[in-house]
Order: structure tokens, then C-alpha cells, then sequence
């Protein structure tokens, strides 16, 4: 056990890059983004718009996972998932959310925090038919986030579900749609040397963002 802390403790990579300043961004947060996801895509990263999504629980305690980015625009983050899951019970509780985009092979991450919202049905509804069949089929098959005794449990749902909609379109689930986050702070981080690493902030100020350059 000792050995594999000391292999984890002494585990570092240099980051050698060009960094990052004030200047160097855009002034809107969502065309930064979609800039850097570009350049992670070029790079083929795989998932390049995958998110940990951190929420709080009843309890106060906090709560992560990794889901797909379905949209990034002005108007929020948006991703899809099941709203009788653990974090939408979460979501409609606390109503706010932090997001990290980690693209480690360019040495970047981005941090978002905000409120959240569903989106509307019509929005949820396009989207789901856009879905592979095989995953609008899993979106009614699981009881996501609850206990099942076995993976043939969850099979046997995927077979009952399929016998439903054989032969005809699957519609979206009423329990199944699209949160967006609607960011108040975005931060883009560019690893340097030494770990004096470069962090850009935007902070929403009425209409407009206001950045900052924040110590590493």
C-alpha cells in the first residue's frame, strides 16, 4: 500500500504550454468555449463535451457525475438525463450547480457555476428523437438511480419496452428531459510550468461579463 501512495504522490507532469492571458480570450464565455472544444475535438479527445456535474443533496452533501453537454450557447449548458434521477431531485432542491470540462491532454479545464432551469418540453422532444433507438428504448427501460437486483433485471425492461414500441416510434418519456445550466461564472484554466498555472474568470455583471486574471 505504501508503494502505490508513493507511486500516486510522486506522479507529475510539467505543463508546457504557451498559457493564457486577458488578452488572449474572447469576451463572451460561450464563443471561448466553443473554441476550446473545437481545438479538443481537432485534437481527438474522446468526449469532448462530457461535464462533471456537482450538486448538493438534502443532506448538504455534495454529489458528481459525468454527463454529455448537449448545448452550449448563450442561453446555458444544457444536458439530458432522467428527472426522477438523483441529481434532478437535487436540481429541483437546490436549484444551482457547478460544471468542470476536463481536456487534460491540452492541459485545460473549464469551471461553471449557476442556476439551473428544465428546459421545455418541445426543446426535451427534439432532442430525444434525435436519440439512437437503442437509447430512447433505455431512456423508459431504466429506473435510473434506483436499486435493481441484477443486470438481467434491467434486460428484462429493455425487452418489455421494445415489445411496446415495436413497430412504431418511441415517444420521449414524461420523466425524461433536458436541465440547463445558466451560468453566473465561468473559468478557463491553462496549466503552466511550476504549476503557476493561467485562470481567466468571467463574472456576470447585468448583461455584460467582466474578467479578472485569478492566482493560481
Amino acid at each position: 500500500m505504501a508503494g502505490d501512495n508513493d507511486l500516486v504522490r510522486n506522479r507529475r507532469v510539467q505543463y508546457e504550454t504557451a498559457g493564457l492571458d486577458i488578452a488572449d480570450v474572447d469576451d463572451s464565455p460561450v464563443a471561448q468555449w466553443h473554441r476550446w472544444h473545437e481545438e479538443a475535438a481537432e485534437a481527438d479527445l474522446v468526449e469532448p463535451n462530457a461535464m462533471t456535474v456537482a450538486t448538493v443533496d438534502a443532506s448538504g452533501v455534495p454529489d458528481a457525475r459525468i454527463v454529455l453537454a448537449r448545448e452550449v450557447s448563450d442561453n446555458g449548458i444544457t444536458f439530458f438525463t432522467n428527472f426522477n434521477s438523483a441529481k434532478s431531485e437535487q436540481l429541483d432542491s437546490s436549484s444551482n450547480a457547478s460544471a468542470v470540462f476536463g481536456w487534460l491532454a491540452l492541459h485545460r479545464q473549464v469551471r461553471v457555476v449557476g442556476s439551473v432551469e428544465r428546459i421545455s418540453d418541445p426543446e426535451s422532444d427534439a432532442y430525444f428523437s434525435s436519440r439512437p433507438r437503442g437509447s430512447q428504448i433505455g431512456a423508459w427501460a431504466s429506473p435510473q438511480s434506483e436499486v435493481i437486483e441484477s443486470r438481467q433485471t434491467l434486460e428484462s425492461l429493455v425487452t418489455d419496452v421494445e415489445a411496446r414500441f415495436e413497430g412504431r416510434e418511441v415517444t420521449r418519456p414524461p420523466f425524461w428531459g433536458g436541465w440547463r445550466i445558466i451560468p453566473v461564472r465561468w473559468e478557463f484554466w491553462q496549466g503552466r510550468p511550476s504549476r503557476l498555472h493561467d485562470r481567466i474568470q468571467y463574472v456576470r455583471s447585468d448583461a455584460a461579463w467582466v474578467r479578472h486574471r485569478l492566482a493560481p
